[in-house]
């Protein structure tokens, strides 16, 4: 056998090791002897790098050559699931489904994975990409680094895959790695990581794969999507990547009753304290692609999913002070400062009290024994004080009149529940929260900007607003501390980039109060230029879907303001996007003007979204129930039997797909 065949041998052995080992958990060779096959596949691959291959076994071993990631536009969104809590909201769930689709179905119920979500792409049964979420629209190249986690197959096995896919799933930290991990960390006085999933992410972000590789990350993974997959269940698809070598959650069951998912949410709201690595709920999926398309999705999750989220495990520590956070619009934040305690996987230090009337309905006390949750098992907050326990004379907690940050004395609104520092030009934690928010990924994603870095250039006096950071210097950038050529010249080419953001992400950009991502993607489209919007009246905002008065009254306000009008015409002079691009407006027309369409029902050529979709592109009103102002409702299969009698009963027109479309002009 030559040397070149050698290798070839050992790679095939080695994947099948791996796959013994890391997926059926049933290895077959001792951990010295695959080490001695390694170090062989090593040796022989040093004397041959003519017979490189990119997914050799040995490349799971890492490199401790730096590097940065590239960012990918994910060729499908990962969008985020909709969290429910409560039973009551599983049965709504359910039932919403089985009148939208009218037909029978199935729910796929599989454990939800408390990890850092990965996207891997595979072509010809090997793994060109691996990447993370990112904001659900684009994310980090870490394809190096995931290819050093075991778990992960590098070349598939068996037949019947897709030339191209796309598989998704959780990378993991187990909770004994973890906790060596944070017991080795401890001994070095370096900061342990606070659970599992910020652990596992900041392992992958590493820019070290040897560091990767040392970590024994874990994935599974649970949603496979692309143009031929071999079934239309999506249970059935899973079924079939276990097969080509993936590993898959042994747990999933497929539900045909509301009853069998109630049963296995009860069930694994338990055992889950069992498994090696952190879930924190039950995700509950409709099993038919087919069915999946046609529910379609809301602007930030599926309707044909949900996660139940398990109910939060509840941990009693003392009090010992009360400190205050001010945020970019002002508003004050109390925060308990605790004796550390471990809850759900986490050393839980801190905890938001949200509020005066929170801090007042607690009677809290300095020194107290207070409950603490987690909310969703995400952000802990206290849910009681044990009053017996309290000390003998303990100071009472009472909210702050003056900003912590600048002095400014406290002001609370009618109708509001938060104290605000109205010192917005002065208090320079304002003025850096409104910074940090412009350069945010789902802003203007101004690569090499952080909070520290924006802190930095403040108090260098670089920066006072958002408008000068086009006016930054590569020269100012590099005599600050921490800061080469290099690094400058990344944060020029970031703010450089930012003026090709869509118009819609300006928006959300300004920071203008109660105007979030899908607001401003609303106001975009109704107002299609900055000075459309200047020039908007109340009445005009208010007609804009999903616009209310207090959304209208706070961007009158913000246009009202002569220091944000200044600021808007800086960033114009900048080049950044004051008006939707001809690219956006290719295709609109006026043909739907003023009508509010209802859909309803399964449809052959487009999905329900691609409707909504179209029905705003010529000018059109998606509305979500039938009333005396519906001006027709575009009709599929199947189309619920209450709306077609409130339909009938009112009188209004029921519109089919082809009819639509001629309407249309496709």
């Amino acid at each position: 056998m030559t040397e070149i065949e050698r290798i070839d041998q050992l790679r095939e052995e080695l994947h099948t090791h791996n796959h013994n080992y890391y997926i059926l958990n049933a290895p077959t060779i001792s951990d010295q002897e695959f080490d001695r096959l390694m170090r062989e596949l090593q040796d022989l691959e040093a004397k041959h790098p003519e017979h490189y291959d990119e997914n050799s076994p040995s490349v799971r071993v890492g490199s401790d050559l730096n590097k940065e990631f590239r960012q990918v536009e994910h060729r499908y969104p990962m969008l985020s699931l909709g969290n429910t809590y409560s039973e009551t909201e599983v049965r709504e769930f359910y039932e919403r489904v089985r009148k939208a689709l009218n037909e029978d179905f199935e729910i796929c119920c599989e454990l939800k994975f408390d990890g850092t979500s990965i996207s891997l792409t595979y072509e010809d049964g090997r793994l060109v990409q691996a990447v993370t979420r990112g904001d659900g629209v684009r994310g980090d190249d870490v394809t190096d680094n995931v290819k050093t986690i075991r778990s992960i197959p590098l070349r598939l096995s068996g037949e019947g895959y897709p030339r191209r896919f796309e598989i998704r799933g959780e990378i993991l930290m187990p909770w004994t790695v973890f906790e060596e991990l944070n017991r080795e960390r401890e001994q070095r006085e370096e900061p342990l990581f606070a659970n599992p999933r910020n652990a596992a992410s900041g392992t992958l972000k590493s820019q070290n794969s040897a560091v990767v590789a040392s970590r024994k990350l874990d994935a599974y993974l649970y949603y496979l999507l692309g143009e031929e997959l071999p079934h239309d269940g999506h249970y059935e698809n899973l079924q079939e990547a276990a097969r080509w070598g993936f590993k898959v959650s042994s747990h999933m069951r497929k539900a045909r009753t509301l009853e069998e998912v109630f049963d296995f949410i009860n069930y694994w709201d338990l055992e889950r304290k069992n498994l090696p690595v952190a879930t924190d709920g039950i995700v509950l999926k409709v099993n038919s692609q087919r069915q999946q398309r046609n529910l379609g999705f809301t602007a930030k999750s599926p309707r044909w999913a949900i996660a139940y989220k398990f109910q939060a495990e509840q941990a009693c520590t003392k009090l010992l002070k009360v400190t205050y956070q001010v945020g970019r619009t002002g508003a004050v934040t109390p925060v308990a400062n605790l004796e550390p305690v471990q809850l759900s996987g986490t050393v839980v230090k801190r905890a938001s009290l949200h509020n005066a009337d929170i801090i007042e309905s607690l009677d809290l006390h300095l020194g107290d024994m207070v409950y603490v949750e987690k909310g969703g098992e995400i952000i802990p907050k206290i849910t009681g004080v044990d009053k017996d326990a309290r000390p003998e004379g303990s100071e009472k907690v009472t909210f702050i009149t003056h900003c912590p940050e600048c002095g400014s004395r406290l002001v609370r609104y009618e109708d509001e529940a938060a104290h605000y520092c109205t010192n917005e030009d002065g208090c320079p934690t304002q003025i850096k929260g409104r910074i940090e928010h412009f350069i945010s990924r789902r802003a203007m994603n101004i690569e090499g900007l952080g909070p520290e870095t924006v802190d930095q250039f403040y108090q260098e006096g670089l920066i006072h607003d958002v408008a000068d950071l086009y006016t930054l210097q590569a020269a100012d950038i590099c005599r600050l501390n921490r800061m080469g050529e290099k690094s400058a010249e990344n944060i020029i080419q970031g703010v450089e980039k930012s003026k090709t953001v869509p118009y819609e992400r300006v928006i959300f950009a300004l920071g203008i109060r109660f105007v979030g991502e899908t607001v401003a993607k609303k106001v975009a489209r109704a107002f299609r230029s900055i000075d459309d919007l200047k020039s908007a009246t109340l009445d005009d905002l208010i007609h804009v879907d999903e616009i209310g008065e207090k959304i209208a009254q706070s961007i009158l306000r913000y246009f009202h303001s002569e220091k944000n009008l200044q600021l808007i015409e800086r960033l114009r002079e900048a080049g950044v996007q004051m008006a939707i691009s001809e690219e956006e407006t290719a295709g609109q027309t006026d043909k739907l003007q003023g009508q509010s369409i209802v859909i309803s029902g399964v449809f052959a050529r487009h999905s329900r979204d691609e409707y909504k979709a179209l029905i705003e592109k010529h000018g059109g009103k998606n509305v979500g129930s039938i009333s005396k102002k519906t001006s027709f409702i575009l009709a599929g299969e199947n189309m619920g039997p209450s709306k077609l009698e409130k339909a009938e009963k009112l009188g209004i027109r029921i519109v089919n797909e082809e009819e639509f479309l001629g309407m249309i002009g496709e």
